[in-house]
Formats: structure tokens, sequence, C-alpha cells
């Protein structure tokens, strides 16, 4: 029996494998070739429903999505998106959530934004039916941007700099309650830094016990690295710009403890964002400029399932694919998305405003 399980267990890898593979061709497949063919992969919208902007997303797999958004909005699929739940939590219309964090079709966690109270944070185990609020921000000095999970009970939440310090907060209980983490392992922040709550990409784990936070609006954009699940932090700067509280990087993505991606620029339509992505080979200790980054400022990035060079990057301008672990990108769509997200069983997510919701089809 054991022989058998490892022999269903390899065919399985190989399966998703070889399907991976397929996913990522039908990606970089030249458009001509691929429209003869019919397997050009592209976004195909879901219909939400809603008109807010979801800058929130967490992928379950390719039948089950969460979503949100503004005026304390939360949406649920579990067909792949031909139909949504609205699953807000009650009495949070006032509220602006920017990040959600889902275990599965029934439990997730979902940040509120902003200054005082308005930070807080919420928690289901009933696909929505009913919320508890886990966490509700008194300090009027902080402002929380972005959560991040290790597994199903270890997370992070983060907050811009207090005392001159980026605060964190953590849970060992799935979100079910928070204590704020001692500053004493944070490095001091600079003039006028903080994290930005675009994507919910500002704050992302790999494994059990590394995270990384993303910053901006200082003199140089910074990546922070803790090996320790918060309580103490390595700062490295990044080549994208930085030095104006509209610049630095919006967004973060790790394959593993080592190789990472970066991404962000300036998020005014108005200004150029030439050095938009950045790449690091060794946990975020240094980083180095895509040779060919995006065209312009992106707020969300993710690598491909079961890929360790093609990752996908979003904005409001569009959606670029790189195919060399971050060093050259290249334009794939050109419609507004804050947020991607992607899942083992090789389900592609983004959101943006408007109500845009998508997946990645072929």
């Amino acid at each position: 029996m054991r022989g058998l399980g490892k022999s269903r267990r390899t065919s399985r890898a190989v399966t998703v494998g070889l399907c991976a593979a397929a996913f990522a061709a039908a990606l970089t497949a030249a458009p001509a070739r691929a429209h003869e063919a019919g397997k050009a992969a592209h976004w195909a919208l879901k219909d939400s429903g809603s008109d807010v902007r979801f800058r929130g997303l967490s992928a379950v797999s390719r039948d089950t999505a969460w979503v949100a958004g503004a005026k304390g909005t939360v949406l649920r699929t579990t067909d792949g998106g031909a139909s949504w739940r609205n699953v807000s939590p009650p009495g949070a219309a006032d509220l602006e959530f920017r990040d959600i964090e889902a275990f599965d079709a029934r439990r997730a966690v979902v940040l509120a934004i902003g200054e005082g109270e308005a930070s807080r944070v919420f928690r289901t185990d009933d696909g929505g039916a009913t919320w508890t609020e886990s966490f509700r921000n008194t300090d009027a000095k902080a402002f929380y941007d972005c959560l991040t999970f290790f597994d199903r009970r270890h997370g992070l939440a983060m907050s811009d700099p207090v005392d001159g310090r980026f605060r964190i907060l953590s849970t060992s209980d799935g979100g079910r309650s928070w204590k704020v983490l001692p500053s004493d392992g944070m490095p001091a922040a600079q003039d006028g830094e903080a994290g930005f709550a675009a994507s919910g990409q500002c704050l992302v784990s790999a494994g059990s016990h590394d995270a990384w936070l993303a910053t901006g609006g200082g003199a140089h954009a910074r990546v922070l690295h803790s090996t320790d699940r918060g309580l103490t932090w390595k700062a490295a700067d990044t080549p994208i710009p930085a030095g104006d509280p509209a610049r630095g990087v919006f967004a973060l993505a790790f394959r593993d403890r080592a190789h990472g991606l970066a991404v962000g620029g300036d998020y005014r339509a108005d200004q150029a964002s030439p050095l938009a992505a950045a790449l690091t080979p060794d946990g975020g200790r240094t980083w180095t400029p895509a040779a060919q980054p995006p065209p312009a400022y992106r707020s969300g990035v993710a690598w491909l399932p079961h890929s360790r060079t093609s990752a996908l990057a979003v904005g409001p301008t569009g959606t670029d694919l790189t195919t060399d672990g971050g060093r050259t990108w290249r334009t794939l769509d050109t419609g507004s998305y804050d947020t991607v997200d992607c899942t083992p069983d090789l389900g592609c997510w983004a959101s943006g405003e408007k109500g845009r919701v998508a997946r990645l089809e072929r």
C-alpha cells in the first residue's frame, strides 16, 4: 500500500508539473501562434456584481477566491467566479478593507486600514455568514497596512511607524487574538517612511518563520526581513525610486526563503516609473533592478504556480509577465488591476477598481 500511495503521489506531481508547464507555455507563446492555436492565456473578467475597488484578494483555488475592498465589502466565490456572494461584515460600510487572507472556503481574516480605530481585523469561520472583530487599534499614531500568515495559526500585521519604528502585530491562533510585538528588534524608520496599503502585499511571508515588509516615502525604498516571525528585522535598500510619499516598493512576492520580487514605482498617473521592479536571490539582503522593468507603476506581484522563473505583476495600466525570474518583463494585458494571487492548482486571480475581478484562463 505504501508503494501504491507513493506512486499516486508521484503521478499527481508529474501531472501538476505538466499542467504548470502548459500553463506557462500558454502565457509565453508568441501572440500569433497562440491565437492560431486558441490557447493564449488571458484575464477572463468575472462579474462581481459590485462597483467598489477590491485591493484585497485571497485565492484559495481555481474555484474559490475572496476579495475585499471599499465600503466594508467582502465577496466570495466557490464556483470559479460564475457567482459571488456578498459576505461583508455587518456594520462595516464605513471601513476600507485592503487585505484578506483566506485559509479555505470558510475561514478568512480581513484587515481594515486607517488611522486609530479605523484599523481593525475581523475573522470568519463560516464562509462570511458571521464575523468576529478580533482587533481594533486604539493608538491614534498607528495605521495598519497589510496582513500575512505563515500557516493557519501564525500570522502578522504591520502598521506604519509609531514613535519611529514600524509596528508589528502577531497572532498564534489564526487571527482570533493579536498582540503588539516589542519594537526592540525593528530598525529605525526613515523620515517619511511608510507602507502602502495598495494590494495587501506590503507584508508577505514564505515558510514557517520568514517575513518581509516593503516601504516607500523615505529617502530609500527598503525591504525589511525577519527570520523569527517578526521579532527582529534587518533592512535593505532597493533600487526602486523613493524620496516622495508616492514612491517606493508597493508589493513583494517570495517563492521560497531566498528568491523574491519587488514591484512599485510612483502611483501618480502623470508620473513615470522607470525602475518599477527588482529581484533578490538571497532573501532580500541585496536587490538588483530589473534589466527590462514593467513600463509603469505596479502594485501587485505573484509567482506562477510551480514555476521557478515566471511571475505576474499588475497595476492600473496593465499586467506584465516575467519568465526569467524578474530580470525582464513584457506586457500581456492593459486592463486595470491592483493585486494578483495564484494557487497551486494553477488558479491565478486579479482584482481592482470598479468591481473588477478576473481569473487567468486559456
